[in-house]
């Protein structure tokens, strides 16, 4: 035993620097994060919420007081009313309290019937309006004066340009040789439906042959003149054969009513040939005696006629007169009807 040599057992601490790599730093930095990310959301709610909805979102956490009016012995839960006056509560039943939150939208219900217009007139307030109908109102209101004053300066740009074409038409029939004596025989005018420009019979001068669809070669030049005319308005335009009363039949049952519409099929083809496109032709009709020039005399040459009118897009405006002259050649200075 005394040769024996002593154990020597050597422990060795670890961990002296614990409070350097340990976890609790990670946890209080974790804290400060969430604490910071808390603080940047709530400055951006502030930012993007309305005033309607801060007071909605503050009215959440607003304490509700109970009614102070008493019906009984005045003690605590002893005939205290919570709701409305002389409604006792029951000594078993446990106290309830009713609170009512403000919606946070911006559009706030008007209706009496819905809740809060109810709180609004128990309290005395009006309803306030709804933001969003004001604003709709105001925009409508002020929409419809614009679309009027649109309609107006496209119908007047649109009279304007009529007037010019038949001041244009004018000047072409009086300068090309050989029209100068139809003048007479053309009428403009304004319509409900757009510019008229009409080709009508006078006593020794005719349009077409007696009772058929070929056209004389003046008739024709006119055409191509108001062809070249057309073109240059955008507008479809209607073509309209008529004739007058004169009773008019063939063995093969072929009438007034076909007399017109062959000779208005008649004028659609000089004047797509002379340069207007076909896509522009919007209606061609015969009406036959139906709708005379002249009421008073169904018989009257002017009644024969082919009118052309340029449509118009705008809708009816008063028109001012165009020139006068195109209107003269009617009997007892007649104007068209």
């Amino acid at each position: 035993m005394a040769n024996a040599q002593p154990i020597i057992i050597m422990r060795v601490h670890k961990g002296g620097h614990d409070g350097h790599h340990g976890g609790a730093w990670k946890v209080a930095y974790a804290d400060f994060v969430t604490a910071m990310m808390a603080f940047f959301l709530l400055l951006w709610l502030r930012n993007v919420t309305t005033d309607e909805q801060k007071s909605g979102i503050a009215d959440c956490f607003a304490p509700s007081a109970a009614s102070k009016s008493e019906s009984g012995s005045g003690a605590i839960l002893s005939g205290q009313s919570m709701s409305s006056q002389g409604a006792r509560i029951s000594n078993t039943a446990p106290p309830s309290v009713v609170m009512v939150m403000t919606p946070p939208s911006r559009e706030r219900p008007t209706d009496p019937g819905d809740q809060g217009g109810a709180i609004e007139a128990s309290e005395g307030k009006a309803p306030e309006k709804r933001e969003g109908e004001q604003t709709e109102k105001g925009e409508q209101a002020t929409r419809e004066p614009n679309e009027r004053e649109l309609q107006q300066k496209l119908a007047e740009r649109e009279q304007k340009a009529f007037a010019e074409a038949a001041q244009r038409l004018k000047e072409v029939v009086e300068n090309v040789p050989g029209l100068a004596e139809l003048k007479k025989n053309i009428l403009i005018d304004n319509t409900p439906e757009g510019l008229r420009i009409q080709l009508v019979d006078q006593d020794g001068t005719s349009m077409f042959s007696r009772g058929s669809s070929s056209m004389s070669e003046q008739t024709r030049t006119v055409l191509a003149k108001i062809a070249e005319v057309a073109a240059r308005l955008p507008k479809r335009i209607s073509i309209t054969g008529h004739t007058d009363a004169t009773p008019f039949r063939t063995a093969g049952g072929y009438g007034n009513w076909e007399l017109s519409a062959d000779r208005a099929n008649a004028s659609r083809r000089v004047l797509t040939d002379a340069g207007l496109a076909p896509d522009r032709v919007a209606e061609v009709s015969g009406k036959a005696e139906t709708e005379p020039l002249v009421k008073e005399d169904p018989f009257q040459p002017s009644n024969r006629r082919i009118s052309i009118v340029l449509l118009r897009e705008a809708g009816s405006l008063a028109s001012p007169a165009l020139p006068k002259q195109f209107q003269q050649a009617l009997p007892n200075g007649r104007k068209p009807q």
